[in-house]
């Protein structure tokens, strides 16, 4: 398994590009450079009346599939 990890600041005007599907991929950069590219629809159970806003793990298999994504404390 593989984990990567990121910070998220998308405020809720930003997101309503994905909600509305007119993106359908979240593009991210962890600390050490690397960048990923992820479905959008991974972030709805974290959408605040603010937007999205925090640390996130995202963690999927050694071929990159099967990603779940959660909130870090």
């Amino acid at each position: 398994m593989k984990r990567y990890e990121f910070r998220l600041d998308i405020p809720p005007e930003h997101y309503l590009d994905y909600y509305l599907g007119a993106a359908k991929h979240v593009v991210a950069r962890c600390p050490d450079g690397l960048v990923l590219q992820f479905p959008a629809s991974l972030l709805t159970p974290f959408v605040t009346p603010e937007g999205i806003h925090g640390r996130f793990a995202l963690v999927c298999d050694d071929a990159n599939r099967g990603a779940r994504l959660s909130r870090l404390a």
